[in-house]
C-alpha cells in the first residue's frame, strides 16, 4: 500500500528543509509519487498541506507559500485515534466520508474525526469517531466560529423575549431555523425547546 497524501507532502517538505515553498510544485509531486500506487490522481492536497499548517507541521510564509522548519516548527500532540480503532472507524463508514461519500477510490485523503472534541470531554472510542475527507473535516473545525455565533444569537433571543420585541424574537428563530436547515451545530438546542417547521 502507498503513502496517504499527507505522509508524501510531509516527504517533501522535509526533503526541502527552511525553503519558502509555493504549494504548485508540492501538489504537482504528490500526484506523481501518489500515482505509483493508485488508480486516481489524488484530490484537495493543497487542504491536506493546510491542515499539517493548522497542525503545526508547516510555516505559513504568505498565502499558498509553506516553510518546513526543522529547528522551529513545534508539532502539536495531536489527540488522535489509536491505529487500530482507526481503522475500524473507516471500515464501520465503508472507507468513505460520510458527509460527501467520497473516499480512497475517488483520490481523497480520509480523517478519523471525534464526533466529540477532547475539549468537551470526547474520547477514542468507536463509537465517538467519524470518517471525514480533509475538506470536511476542515468545515467541521470552523463550525466553533459558527458555534460562537449561535450562542450570541441564543443570548439576543432571550433578551427579546424579556423585552417581548416581536420583531428580534422573529429574526433570531429565522437565524435558528437556518442552522436547523443546513444541520450545523445542532448539539446547540435551541432555546426554550424553540423550533419551528422550516428544516426542510
Amino acid at each position: 500500500m502507498g503513502k496517504t497524501i499527507s505522509e508524501l507532502i510531509k516527504e517533501y517538505f522535509i526533503s526541502h528543509p527552511n525553503q519558502d515553498i509555493p504549494h504548485g510544485p508540492v501538489v504537482d509531486w504528490v500526484a506523481a509519487e501518489y500515482l505509483k500506487y493508485n488508480d486516481n490522481p489524488p484530490r484537495d492536497t493543497w487542504r491536506a498541506i493546510r491542515n499539517l499548517h493548522q497542525e503545526g507541521f508547516l510555516i505559513k510564509i504568505k498565502k499558498g507559500v509553506f516553510r518546513y522548519d526543522p529547528d522551529k516548527v513545534t508539532q502539536k500532540i495531536l489527540f488522535d485515534f489509536p491505529p487500530d480503532i482507526k481503522e475500524q472507524i473507516f471500515k464501520r463508514d465503508g472507507y468513505k466520508c460520510i458527509w460527501c461519500g467520497r473516499g480512497l477510490k475517488d483520490g481523497v485523503e480520509l480523517c478519523a474525526d471525534h464526533i466529540k472534541p477532547k475539549d468537551l470531554g470526547g474520547d477514542n472510542s468507536l463509537e465517538n469517531g467519524q470518517t471525514l475527507c480533509t475538506e470536511h473535516n476542515l468545515i467541521k473545525k470552523n463550525y466553533s466560529q459558527t458555534e460562537a455565533g449561535k450562542r450570541y444569537f441564543i443570548k439576543l433571543y432571550d433578551k427579546a423575549l424579556k423585552s417581548n420585541d416581536e420583531k428580534m424574537i422573529k429574526f433570531c428563530q429565522g437565524i435558528f431555523d437556518i442552522y436547523d436547515k443546513f444541520g450545523v451545530n445542532g448539539h446547540i438546542k435551541r432555546p426554550n425547546g424553540d423550533s419551528t417547521n422550516h428544516t426542510s
